[in-house]
C-alpha cells in the first residue's frame, strides 16, 4: 500500500511578502481562516495580523470623507505576555528567519520551561500562545459587541448583530477572498462555540454560506468549554438554556452536512483523559486536546491521493470533505449528525490476538452519549495517526493498522457496512508551547509506559516530543440521548400547550410556527437512528 504524503496547501496559503521585522520577499504561511470573534478577544495580536504594517488611528483620520464631529474610544492595550514577547525577540535577533530561533530554545531549558510556566498560569486569550501569522483578513471583531462587557449567553443574544453596519457583506467579502484563492475547494470546515450568543451570529453567517455556495460541503463543529455546564439554581435560567441548546442546535445544523457536537462538561474526569493531567478551569488543556483531535480526524482532507478511494466495501486512504459527509451521512439514514471519539495518546497495536485494543479505547469527546452503544447501520471514519507495533517496536506499517481494524480471517466480520480508515505513519507533533497535560505514564515519544516515570506528570512539549493519536468520527444510535434531550426540553418548554418558554422564544424572532418546524427537524433526527422505523420502511417498498 502506497504511504499518503500530505499537503500543507489545503490548509495553508502560501505568501511572499514582508513581515514587520523581516525582509521584503520573506517566504510566509499563513491558514486559509476566518475567525470571527468580540471586541476585545484577541488579548495583545492585532486584528490586521503582523504581516503588513498597520494603518493608525490617526491615520485613518486623515481620510478626508467625515466633516461632522468625531467621539474616540481607547482602551490601554494589552501586555504582551512572556511568550509572545519570546516570539518578537526571536525575530528581531535572527537574520535567516525562525529555525535558528527554534534551535537555540532546545538549547536552553530553564527559559523554555519559565515560557511554559507564564503559559500555564496566564493563558486570558487564544493568542496567547499562537505562533501563527495571521493574513489581515483572517481576523474579524464584531462591531459594538464587547467581550465580558456585552451580554452574550443566549441565541436571543446574537439574533440580527451582523445586519447592523453591513457586517454581513463585510464577512462574505474575506470569505470570497480565501475562496478565490483556492484551485479546488473541498468544502467549508467550521468550528462554532454554540453555548450563547455566537450561535446565533453562526447560524446565520452559516446559511449565508450555504446560499452563496449551494454545492460546497459544510462540516460543523459545535463546541464547548466545561464553564459553560455551569449549574444553574433557578428555573428561568434552566429553561433559557434548555431552549437555547434546542434551538442553537438545530438551526446550526440544518445548513451543515455534518454536525458534530462536541466537549465534555469535564474534560479531566472523562474517560478521554485516561493518561492526561486535565484542569477544567484551563481553557489552555481542553483546547489542546480538541484541536489535537480535529487535527487528527480532519488529515484525510489533506491526504494526497495515489488512487481513488473505494468506499463502497472497504474504504482506506484519503477523503475529501464531501465523501466524508457522505460516509457518515449513510445512504439508508441520511443522518446529519456525528459523534466524536478519541485515544489521546492511541495503545500500540497488538497484533491478530489482541485485535480491537485500539478501538477499545478510543472515548468519546460529544456529550450525553450512550456508553458501549452498538448499530449494524453506523458509519464511521476512522484516522490513526503515528500508530505505534507493540511486538516489535516502532512505527506500525500501513497494512498492520489495516489488518487490525478490518480483519481478513474467517469469523471476523466488520460490524459497520459504512466505515473509512486513514492511516498516517507520522505521529502528531508536540511543539512548544504545548501544555503541560500528559500524565507520568507516557514516554517520550508518546508510548504508554508498563510504569509511571520517575518525573512528575504534567509534561508538554518539552518532554513529549511525539503521540500516537487515533480519532474517530461515527454516525450511530449512541447520539440518540444528545438528540433526544434536545427534542424533549424543546417540546416540554416551547411547543406545548401554555409552554412557559413561548415569550421568551418569541424575544427570540421565532414564532410559534417556526418553533414547530424547528421540533419536526429535531424529530427527523432522531427517527433517522430508529431501527423499527427503518425496517418498517424497507418492508414496505
Amino acid at each position: 500500500m502506497d504511504i499518503p504524503t500530505l499537503s500543507v496547501a489545503a490548509m495553508r496559503r502560501p505568501g511572499c511578502r514582508g513581515r514587520r521585522r523581516m525582509p521584503e520577499g520573506t517566504p510566509t504561511y499563513t491558514p486559509r481562516l476566518l475567525a470571527i470573534d468580540s471586541r476585545g478577544s484577541l488579548g495583545a495580536v492585532s486584528a490586521s495580523g503582523s504581516l503588513y504594517k498597520e494603518t493608525s488611528f490617526s491615520d485613518a483620520l486623515s481620510v478626508p470623507t467625515w466633516d461632522g464631529s468625531i467621539v474616540r474610544y481607547v482602551s490601554e492595550p494589552n501586555d504582551k505576555n512572556e511568550f509572545l514577547q519570546s516570539l518578537e525577540e526571536e525575530e528581531d535577533g535572527t537574520d535567516n528567519g525562525s529555525m535558528k530561533a527554534v534551535a537555540s530554545y532546545s538549547e536552553n531549558g530553564t527559559k523554555d520551561r519559565a515560557r511554559i510556566e507564564c503559559l500555564e498560569n496566564g493563558v486570558q486569550y487564544w493568542t496567547d500562545y499562537s505562533k501563527v501569522q495571521f493574513h489581515p483578513l483572517s481576523l474579524y471583531e464584531i462591531q459594538g459587541l464587547w467581550k465580558d462587557i456585552t451580554p452574550f449567553d443566549n441565541f436571543g443574544n446574537g439574533r440580527g448583530i451582523l445586519t447592523e453596519n453591513s457586517q454581513a457583506e463585510v464577512l462574505s467579502d474575506r470569505l470570497r477572498f480565501f475562496v478565490e484563492e483556492c484551485d479546488h475547494i473541498q468544502g467549508f470546515q467550521f468550528l462554532v462555540d454554540d453555548s450563547g450568543g455566537f450561535a446565533s451570529v453562526a447560524a446565520d453567517f452559516v446559511e449565508s454560506v450555504a446560499d452563496e455556495y449551494a454545492r460546497t460541503p459544510i462540516l460543523m463543529y459545535t463546541a464547548r468549554d466545561p464553564s459553560s455546564y455551569t449549574k444553574l439554581h433557578d428555573l428561568r435560567s434552566s429553561m433559557t438554556r434548555a431552549l437555547h441548546d434546542a434551538i442553537s442546535f438545530v438551526k446550526i445544523s440544518s445548513f451543515s452536512g455534518l454536525t458534530v457536537p462536541v466537549g465534555l462538561p469535564s474534560l479531566a474526569k472523562s474517560q478521554a483523559s485516561r493518561f492526561l493531567c486535565i484542569n477544567d478551569s484551563k481553557p489552555f488543556h481542553s483546547s489542546a486536546v480538541y484541536a489535537s483531535t480535529f487535527h487528527t480526524a480532519t488529515l484525510p482532507f489533506r491526504m494526497e491521493a495515489s488512487r481513488p478511494s473505494d468506499i463502497t466495501e472497504v474504504g482506506i486512504g484519503s477523503l475529501d470533505m464531501d465523501m466524508m459527509i457522505r460516509t457518515l451521512s449513510h445512504q439508508y439514514r441520511q443522518q446529519v449528525v456525528a459523534s466524536l471519539d478519541a485515544a489521546v495518546p492511541a495503545p500500540p497495536i497488538a497484533g491478530v490476538q489482541n485485535r480491537g485494543v485500539l478501538e477499545r479505547s478510543l472515548h468519546s469527546l460529544t456529550p450525553n452519549v450512550a456508553d458501549n452503544s452498538t448499530d449494524t447501520r453506523g458509519a464511521e471514519a476512522l484516522v490513526i495517526q503515528g500508530a505505534v507495533h507493540s511486538g516489535r517496536g516502532g512505527q506500525a506499517f500501513i497494512s498492520e493498522v489495516r489488518d487490525s481494524i478490518f480483519p481478513e480471517h474467517e469469523g471476523h466480520a466488520r460490524r459497520l457496512p459504512d466505515c473509512h480508515l486513514s492511516v498516517s505513519q507520522c505521529p502528531l507533533p508536540i511543539p512548544f508551547p504545548f501544555p503541560c497535560i500528559f500524565g507520568n505514564f507516557i514516554g517520550q515519544n508518546g508510548e504508554i509506559l508498563p510504569s509511571p516515570s520517575a518525573k512528575p506528570p504534567g509534561r508538554g512539549g518539552l518532554d513529549v516530543l511525539s503521540i500516537p493519536i487515533a480519532t474517530r468520527l461515527r454516525s450511530s444510535k449512541a447520539i440518540l440521548p444528545f438528540l433526544e434531550n434536545r427534542l424533549q426540553n424543546l417540546q416540554n418548554w416551547g411547543i406545548a400547550s401554555g409552554s412557559p418558554g413561548g415569550h421568551l422564544l418569541e424575544t427570540w424572532g421565532l414564532q410559534k410556527a417556526d418553533v414547530e418546524d424547528l421540533g419536526e427537524s429535531l424529530s427527523e433526527m432522531v427517527l433517522s437512528f430508529d431501527d423499527s422505523l427503518m425496517d418498517t420502511s424497507s418492508d414496505s417498498d
